[in-house]
């Protein structure tokens, strides 16, 4: 029995940050870190962990704890929207459990979250209590700030569980339970924000663009470039090669070349096409983000 738990921590930039948020996580017997991926442009940092029922929940508490303590969102900007420290925190069936299992587990930790942090807690995806929140976008809105404005006069934006009001430095955390996301990048060259987002509209589903993705446009500063960023949340329906060829062809009509992509998080296996154009593309591929491997070795260590 194993889930995979995929916190995502408004801080990118800040290595010894994440790593104490790894140790934190590790220090549950029986919990194992298989990735950490920092991205300083977005603030944002994406540790993947996995777990059986028992222990996953101690091991999310531990992770959303350590980064209440270390990350101030008072002094946090980026180009990701977030609403808290631990800005979400959801929970995947890997083997042997059931995604009704993951939804009971994902509103445990919520309830502990707030007993145990006073941070208020959002539930969403499948873990929702209410329709309007099952699209996590619906929840982060234009994120903390205004969601600190809005908490406590909005009754719409009260959280599920606990108090109208944010944690003083930590805010709010969104938590869920979902099937395997995919964090697909692509880069342009060019540095005109208008163009990545005029893409991300072209290619995400709720703009009457590809089923299954969700796309932002981001500036990436540091390289004087933009990035179309996706969510694929059903890989099978669409594949990255068809996201990727989608991004492509607009910004070839555009006048724009592709500068590069990249994964965030880990993949399945089953979800990379290595003979596919996207793929001599991907910057700083390396076979530990496929995650059959990682658990193959994990299993191996143990024995």
């Amino acid at each position: 029995m194993l889930i995979e738990c995929v916190p995502n921590f408004s801080e990118g930039r800040k290595g010894e940050t994440v790593e104490r948020i790894a140790r934190a996580i590790e220090s549950v017997k029986g919990a194992t870190v298989l990735n950490r991926h920092l991205d300083s442009d977005h603030n944002r940092s994406v540790i993947t962990f996995v777990a059986e029922p028992e222990q996953v929940v101690d091991a999310a508490l531990c992770a959303v704890a350590t980064a209440a303590e270390l990350i101030d969102l008072r002094a946090h900007a980026g180009e990701h929207p977030r609403i808290g420290a631990t800005d979400v925190l959801p929970f995947i069936p890997v083997s042997g459990v059931t995604m009704d299992e993951c939804v009971a587990l994902a509103h445990h930790a919520g309830r502990r979250i707030w007993d145990e942090l006073r941070i208020p807690v959002y539930f969403y995806e499948r873990a929702a209590l209410r329709a309007d929140r099952l699209r996590l976008e619906n929840v982060r809105a234009k994120g903390f700030e205004q969601l600190r404005e809005e908490i406590g006069r909005n009754p719409d934006r009260a959280p599920d569980v606990g108090r109208s009001k944010l944690h003083e430095s930590a805010g709010a955390i969104a938590v869920g339970a979902r099937p395997f996301l995919i964090a697909f990048n692509v880069n342009l060259h060019t540095s005109d924000i208008a163009i990545a987002r005029r893409i991300a509209r072209a290619v995400r589903e709720r703009d009457g663009g590809l089923p299954f993705v969700k796309a932002l446009g981001f500036e990436l500063q540091t390289r004087g470039l933009v990035q179309v960023s996706m969510n694929l949340i059903d890989y099978e329906q669409t594949t990255i090669a068809r996201a990727f060829a989608a991004v492509q062809s607009e910004a070839t009509r555009l006048g724009i070349e592709i500068a590069g992509a990249e994964i965030v998080g880990l993949l399945p296996r089953a979800a990379l096409d290595r003979g596919a154009p996207y793929f001599p593309l991907l910057e700083n591929f390396r076979e530990t983000l496929v995650l059959e491997t990682l658990l193959e070795a994990a299993e191996s260590d143990r024995k």
